[in-house]
């Protein structure tokens, strides 16, 4: 199943690489430069395939747990001031996406939507500390019934030049739901509150709408 924001790039692409394959196979006479562009063409396809999947992912909503956005390896997990919305202090937590990850972002909790903003911005690497506030970005807040209001940021990357975001203020969402998508290798930070018990480690990889990022603390931790 291929999400639906590709299904652009997959068509074209497909009838680029059909006419690269017939065109090699009827004008190209040198054997192994005939098999070279087919071979390349085939690649480049199946790239543009892997890279817009949308695997389903059967999501029972928990109120108590904060799951995952998107696929990806954690790469932050600190306390952050948040000067957009809550202007606090907050847990950040961030997800790296490489091109070779499930690219859909699902929302990582139910609830309501507050807030839900679009910033043009820089194309950074997506691991540069700045990443956060000057690449092109959208802000999504969350109210919940458990944490209060969550948030969490789609950031563009080196790579990313589109950010597709569904949310829209006063929309009631489940959690792991399809939330939006970014192109081509990206990242994602969730801003928690700081009493929240912060599931992950640094360098752990986790599944959308499968792992849990962050728990409701209990009174004895």
């Amino acid at each position: 199943m291929f999400h639906k924001e590709g299904q652009k790039i997959i068509i074209i692409t497909f009838f680029i690489v059909v006419a690269a394959i017939l065109a090699a196979q009827f004008y190209v006479e040198v054997e192994w430069l005939r098999l070279t562009i087919q071979i390349i063409a085939l690649v480049l396809l199946i790239a543009i395939l892997q890279f817009f999947r949308n695997p389903k992912r059967l999501v029972t909503p928990n109120f108590d747990d904060i799951l995952a956005p998107v696929d990806g390896k954690v790469v932050v997990i600190e306390e952050v001031d948040e000067p957009e919305y809550f202007k606090e202090k907050r847990r950040q937590v961030s997800i790296f996406m490489s091109p070779v990850n499930v690219h859909v972002t699902r929302y990582p909790a139910s609830g309501t939507i507050t807030y839900s903003k679009y910033h043009p911005g820089k194309y950074l690497v997506a691991w540069h500390p700045k990443s956060s506030t000057e690449n092109e970005r959208t802000t999504v807040v969350l109210h919940t019934p458990k944490f209060g209001e969550i948030g969490y940021r789609q950031i563009a990357g080196a790579m990313a030049r589109r950010i597709v975001n569904y949310a829209e203020e006063g929309e009631q969402v489940t959690q792991g739901q399809d939330a939006g998508f970014i192109k081509f290798g990206s990242r994602v930070d969730l801003l928690l509150p700081l009493d929240c018990n912060i599931t992950v480690k640094l360098g752990q990889k986790v599944v959308g709408a499968k792992t849990c990022i962050a728990s409701i603390r209990k009174q004895d931790d």
